[in-house]
């Protein structure tokens, strides 16, 4: 009798398709985070305080955005099916669900497409998150993608428009303000010094904006059928 042949591992270099990286990392069900980026495949770091503490303060501000706003939806770490060689495990997103005509869809238990906005904390992989990552961002149609480096406590914006990223400056007030998400508003001073408070009213400025409520009269008009997060 033949013997069976095992799955190879994945393993940090690899060229793959996205349909072998996925094969080979779905028989690993022990594997957490892996990335395929121009067909080479990425593992992760360890993850250092300097990275989680920030990641979770970010969710939260994104949470926060979406228990508010009807249709989005934030997310961490999630796998995205962006195209044939490109299979990247973003830090943290914030998404328009397709049937409140959001631009990412839904292939099997993944994401597929791209979020509307990403942020990524760069510590131990800010050369990927500058480089590789943000030229697939840019060519996926993400709209907005930012990067906080807490080591330099330094946020670097970016917007979509037809010819690729350009930056966006912060106000004079230290604030990001999203184009493609109106309210959703950042104080970058509470996000060094992980304040929550401020950084909850810094939002809620905001959320009382016309802007934001604006935004969500548009979004309850698209909406076509109920919330499907998974989908048969």
């Amino acid at each position: 009798m033949p013997h069976a042949v095992s799955t190879p591992p994945l393993l940090e270099g690899d060229s793959l398709t996205s349909d072998e990286f996925m094969r080979r990392w779905e028989e690993i069900p022990d594997l957490k985070h892996a990335e395929l980026i121009d067909g080479i495949v990425y593992m992760a770091s360890p993850v250092g305080r300097g990275h989680y503490t920030f990641q979770s303060f970010l969710n939260g501000w994104l949470d926060f955005y979406a228990t508010v706003t009807p249709g989005c939806w934030p997310g961490t770490e999630g796998t995205w099916l962006m195209d044939e060689n490109q299979v990247p495990q973003p830090d943290i997103v914030l998404f328009i669900l397709p049937e409140y005509g959001g631009q990412s869809g839904v292939e099997g238990l993944y994401s597929s497409g791209a979020p509307e906005l990403i942020v990524e904390v760069a510590v131990s992989s800010r050369s990927r998150d500058f480089g590789a990552k943000k030229r697939l961002y840019e060519r996926a149609g993400v709209r907005e993608y930012l990067i906080a480096v807490p080591l330099r406590k330094e946020i670097s914006c970016f917007e979509r428009i037809q010819s690729g990223f350009q930056p966006i400056e912060l106000g004079s007030d230290g604030i990001f303000r999203s184009r493609c998400f109106p309210g959703l508003w950042l104080d970058t001073k509470a996000l060094w010094d992980l304040d929550r408070p401020r950084r909850n009213a810094c939002l809620e400025k905001g959320l009382a904006t016309p802007e934001h409520a604006e935004f969500v009269a548009e979004l309850v008009s698209r909406n076509t059928e109920p919330i499907k997060i998974f989908r048969s």
